[in-house]
């Protein structure tokens, strides 16, 4: 459940819409980042309340999103892993400029529910415990993938890993498959791991903790800019901060909203 309260979300969008309250309903095309699913549903349904525009999202990992910036046809905003835009082609999609950074999260361990939870709380533990699992969730082809292979790397223990991960294709089929009992070990964002089915072991130990930072951009080409603009102004409000923490990951906080 979230922290906010009906009058404070209220207040929050009345802030961010108020420029803009004379502009056509529209409906916003926007790319995002999976592990962002939760808070950007709770968020979307609020300003579409609020503001009578309507959200339509796509999400998906790093290398989806990336193609379906470059090829995947128009949106007008994107709300996805830094990697994303590392990408050169997709880059050109969005409008130049700094990006708005709205939450960040860290990578975590999680077992079946009800079942035993090994030690991660070292670097050496996590090692041990990574080695003796028969099976491990995760999503190698996303920017949370990529950095728990980097940690595997790091803990020299990368080939070993590969015999045991057991790909997904999404957060929900990490969820699934570790609930099921299909794989010993989820490891991935620590938020996507907070779910029905599963109890989190708990974070990648301080010196190996990597994050995956969720920034959003307009889309350059996109006919509905100011409501694009709109909905990015209200990701860094309070009253969405509480909502994106609640969810399980930190936000960047920019705007102030009573």
């Amino acid at each position: 459940m979230s922290s906010l309260t009906p009058a404070a979300s209220v207040l929050g969008l009345a802030l961010v819409l108020s420029p803009i309250a004379d502009v056509q309903a529209a409906e916003l095309q926007i790319l995002a980042g999976g592990a962002m699913t939760g808070p950007l549903r709770e968020l979307g349904a609020q300003f579409e309340r609020a503001s009578g525009h309507k959200l339509v999202f796509r999400f998906g990992t790093t290398p989806e999103l990336i193609k379906l910036a470059t090829t995947g046809g128009p949106f007008d905003l994107g709300v996805v892993p830094r990697e994303v835009l590392k990408d050169a082609a997709a880059r050109a999609r969005f409008a130049a400029g700094p990006t708005t950074d709205i939450a960040r999260v860290g990578l975590g361990v999680a077992v079946r529910s009800g079942a035993p939870k090994p030690d991660v709380g070292t670097s050496e533990a996590l090692k041990q415990t990574l080695l003796k699992a028969q099976s491990i969730a995760t999503i190698p082809a996303s920017a949370a993938g990529a950095q728990v292979f980097r940690v595997f790397d790091s803990l020299g223990i990368s080939e070993a890993m590969k015999a045991k991960t057991k790909v997904q294709t999404g957060p929900a089929q990490i969820v699934e498959a570790v609930a099921k009992g299909e794989a010993e070990l989820g490891v991935f964002l620590i938020n996507v791991l907070t779910a029905p089915g599963l109890d989190v072991v708990g974070p990648f130990p301080a010196e190996l903790q990597q994050e995956v930072v969720f920034t959003a951009s307009v889309a350059v080409n996109t006919k509905e800019g100011e409501a694009a603009k709109a909905f990015i102004t209200y990701l860094t409000t309070s009253a969405a901060a509480a909502v994106i923490k609640a969810k399980g990951m930190e936000p960047f906080l920019r705007s102030p909203s009573p």
